[in-house]
């Protein structure tokens, strides 16, 4: 079999899954980059160590290349590339191809009724319902958007981002963070709006004095200066750290060392990879149920928590009971290590990718049980919080 994945770039979130395929399929497996990596990712300690893979193509440097393998490959993984014509022409020649999207309406699902929108929509999604197009949705909200324009009816299942999975034994395992004294808590990301960093230091406010605690704040970006000043007013500055941007592998030697991670960006993160990193770390995750990755990586209570509709006060009811359960937040922090280890990992979904290719070429739908190529359900925005609880 030969597959082709066609993206922006590849990434740190993407080389494990795309390394697992070309274990896999050897030289049946290309990767076709389309545009070279924003100097925003370089800053932030992105690295284009990617783009030196045996399977790295460049559709800016080898674009016959690329075209034959578009158009050649037994299955084409088509994600956001900014060369739609491309996927077009595959679709239109009716060939196999598995698209693998983010949400179409993060700024909210009212943008559906946009009638230019839809026939936009129609164009590149709705008209090949019937054709063998399937679609891997990157984000529990997915689904939702895609059931508004009627595409992919009883084609689309659970994705998302795999990257690096680490591994220890039980000793080490146990080892990776203090068992007594301070707890630490762990927030990463850019400092923007929609990842609300500003949580995190009125957390450390509300906390202070209550708890033994420290708040380790990774990134940085347009709110730093405002969340420094914020930081001095409440009288954090002992409590809370800021460490600017860090290179992966830094974020997760943190990780591993920190008891909770605090996910708290709100419906415009279309699925949020830190949230992998840290269950694999063994963190005990606090995350606001209206990102992406939430629904599907956090069974409520049991490998996490998961808080609704981005409420601060929600997050921190969360954050205290963490606090004052550290035996409940140890097992949490075990269970989110083995959600990663055992099913929500780059060889688990090349894996059952290649097996579900398999049947599609033979014209057999066999969804996984569970994790990644599983059935996505259609659930409604608004609905989420009480379907992952319902879901238990």
């Amino acid at each position: 079999m030969t597959v082709t994945f066609i993206s922006n770039y590849i990434n740190h979130h993407q080389i494990p899954f795309s390394n697992a395929c070309y274990g896999f399929l050897g030289e049946g497996y290309g990767f076709i980059q389309c545009e070279p990596m924003e100097q925003e990712r370089l800053a932030m300690g992105w690295n284009t160590e990617g783009e030196r893979l045996p399977y790295v193509h460049f559709l800016y440097e080898e674009e016959e290349l690329c075209h034959r393998l578009v158009m050649e490959s037994d299955v084409l993984l088509a994600g956001w590339s900014g060369h739609e014509e491309l996927v077009q022409e595959r679709l239109r020649a009716g060939k196999l191809t598995i698209r693998v999207s983010e949400r179409l309406y993060r700024e909210g699902q009212w943008r559906a009724v946009s009638p230019r929108g839809l026939v936009h929509k129609y164009k590149e999604h709705t008209r090949y319902r019937k054709a063998l197009a399937y679609l891997l949705c990157a984000g529990a909200y997915v689904p939702s958007d895609f059931h508004l324009i009627h595409a992919y009816p009883g084609k689309m299942f659970k994705w998302g981002y795999f990257p690096e999975t680490r591994t220890y034994d039980d000793k080490e395992f146990e080892n990776l963070k203090k068992k007594d004294g301070r707890v630490d808590i762990l927030w990463a990301g850019r400092f923007i709006p929609l990842k609300h960093p500003e949580f995190m230091v009125k957390l450390a406010g509300d906390l202070k004095g209550r708890y033994d605690f420290h708040v380790h704040m990774l990134g940085s970006g347009q709110m730093e200066g405002a969340l420094k000043a914020l930081a001095k007013e409440y009288g954090v500055e002992e409590t809370l750290t800021f460490y600017g941007f860090k290179a992966p592998e830094e974020v997760r030697n943190m990780m591993e060392k920190c008891h909770i991670f605090i996910f708290t960006s709100n419906h415009l993160e279309g699925w949020g990879a830190v949230v992998n990193e840290a269950m694999n770390s063994g963190c005990a995750v606090v995350g606001n149920v209206q990102a992406g990755a939430i629904p599907y990586l956090i069974r409520h209570r049991e490998n996490g928590l998961a808080y609704p509709d981005g409420s601060y006060e929600k997050m921190k009811e969360a954050v205290c009971y963490l606090l004052e359960h550290p035996e409940e937040r140890r097992q949490m922090g075990r269970k989110a290590y083995e959600t990663i280890v055992n099913l929500w990992n780059a060889d688990h979904g090349a894996k059952e990718l290649l097996r579900m290719l398999e049947g599609l070429k033979e014209g057999r739908v066999e969804p996984a049980g569970d994790g990644p190529l599983s059935v996505a359900p259609v659930v409604r925005p608004n609905k989420m919080y009480a379907y992952m609880l319902e879901d238990r």
